[in-house]
């Protein structure tokens, strides 16, 4: 006779608790629930769960300090970490007490039961937890896409892997690869940065690797290059995609053998570098086209991040906002600015080709420009004058909707709600799914449904294909 699966569920909020013991118990999982982390210590060395799923923040004991004893007391225990403050700092710190999965809240039960599901076979194969350490910067981001990018700084902290970060212009690369330096074993090491597209192809080589006196005109003493100069810790190769290609074998030859030659020099030299690429190119599109080494772009691409375009997290924007207004507010030495209602709809409307560096850049210049305290309209570049207005379009729909039922009643049609519920439901699940990329659990759960209903929308609206 099989025994069902226990699952342990810690939250002090009673809806969290109820909801989940719902979906767990459809599943086939036999649920325990427990308000707070101190009853929890005290039943689990007598009679451990199969898997705990606990909230982080509670009264008494919290849901990370529960989860550093049960990594010490009970280490094959997988505990999934739920938290509504799914920033940089609460996915890390999960993942460096040993968690199995962070889980950002709201969250979709679907999801939930699939991830205790992986949590169980996990613990039947006995497989080693993460292990991420503390976090290396301020990345704000509340968006599923982002807090994909929260866990996978977390998994790679116990590792020295070649990273590959993807991502248009000014959204942040640099800041991802500094936190996965800081978070790594490397951290008290150098961290050494260069855009390849900034320096002159006949210059790159000596600038990556180094030269010997006299290797060329005007190279009159030896010099160390970025490989010698990141030793031990991390090197950042910025614009990756713009590398000439002779320079790419060189760095193929380093990634694959750690040795390498100054220029000029016949001294052979190891380099004990850990190496995260970054790109706003289609690598593979380069490859194809013979523009990049396709062994190289392996070598690169043992992990790969994937950073979203600001356009596609707007979610974001005012978080975004209001923490650069305080930071040029600190240089200034000023109180922070703050955006009324009508300046920050236009800001989210707006289309942010420079993603998230032209945010910054633009909340640098409202921070000097703006007379008062509060930012209005009239404060605004001409740039955003007409940024924000399909916002306030969408703001009027419930009008608009008055006025084409009035039309139809007016005309007699009755049974208007067949014709309009679909159609409402048709355009909102479109908007869904083009602002989550096609993602359709994300999609699913920003609209408030769960896979099932979404897939089910799908095809009675005609959009599965």
């Amino acid at each position: 006779m099989s025994t069902k699966p226990v699952i342990w569920v810690v939250d002090d909020d009673a809806s969290i608790r109820w909801v989940l013991e719902k979906a767990l118990s459809n599943a086939g999982f036999k649920t325990v629930l427990y308000e707070n982390a101190d009853d929890v210590l005290a039943h689990a060395k007598a009679n451990a769960p199969d898997v705990i799923v606990t909230d982080i923040r509670m009264p008494g004991t919290s849901g990370l300090e529960l989860l550093d004893q049960l990594s010490h007391e009970l280490p094959a225990l997988p505990v999934i970490v739920m938290t509504a403050h799914s920033d940089l700092d609460s996915a890390v710190s999960a993942y460096q007490g040993g968690a199995f999965e962070y889980l950002p809240k709201p969250f979709d039960l679907e999801a939930a039961v699939a991830l205790v599901g992986r949590a169980l076979q996990k613990k039947a194969s006995n497989g080693e937890g993460q292990s991420p350490s503390t976090p290396g910067g301020q990345i704000i981001g509340e968006a599923p896409s982002m807090q994909a990018v929260f866990r996978m700084i977390g998994r790679l902290s116990a590792s020295q892997m070649n990273v590959l970060i993807s991502g248009e212009s000014g959204t942040g690369k640099e800041l991802v690869a500094r936190a996965i330096y800081q978070n790594s074993p490397r951290s008290k090491n150098p961290f050494v940065a260069i855009n390849t597209a900034a320096i002159p192809a006949d210059l790159l080589e000596s600038e990556l690797f180094g030269h010997e006196k006299g290797a060329f005109t005007g190279a009159q003493e030896r010099r160390r290059g970025r490989f010698e100069q990141a030793e031990g810790g991390t090197l950042f190769l910025d614009e990756i995609g713009d590398m000439p290609f002779d320079l790419q074998t060189r760095l193929l030859r380093v990634l694959s053998d750690g040795t390498f030659f100054r220029v000029g020099g016949h001294q052979e030299l190891v380099a004990n570098v850990r190496v995260i690429a970054a790109t706003n190119q289609d690598l593979p599109q380069r490859v194809e086209a013979g523009l990049f080494r396709e062994d190289l772009y392996h070598r690169l691409n043992v992990i790969g991040i994937d950073l979203p375009p600001l356009r596609e997290r707007r979610e974001d924007i005012p978080a975004l906002a209001e923490a650069f207004l305080g930071r040029a507010a600190n240089e200034l030495n000023i109180e922070p600015k703050r955006l009324d209602e009508d300046v920050l709809a236009k800001l989210v409307g707006a289309p942010w080709s420079g993603n998230v560096r032209e945010l910054e850049n633009t909340c640098r210049r409202l921070t000097v420009i703006a007379p008062g305290r509060t930012v209005t309209l009239a404060d605004l570049p001409a740039d955003y004058s007409q940024a924000g207005e399909a916002i306030g379009a969408a703001e009027s729909w419930q009008q608009l909707l008055e006025k084409a039922a009035a039309g139809r009643l007016s005309s007699g049609q009755k049974d208007i709600l067949a014709e309009f519920g679909p159609d409402f439901e048709r355009v909102l699940l479109k908007a869904a799914l083009h602002f989550t990329g096609g993602r359709k659990q994300e999609a699913a759960a920003w609209i408030g449904w769960g896979r099932n209903t979404l897939t089910r929308k799908l095809k009675e609206l005609g959009l599965d294909s």
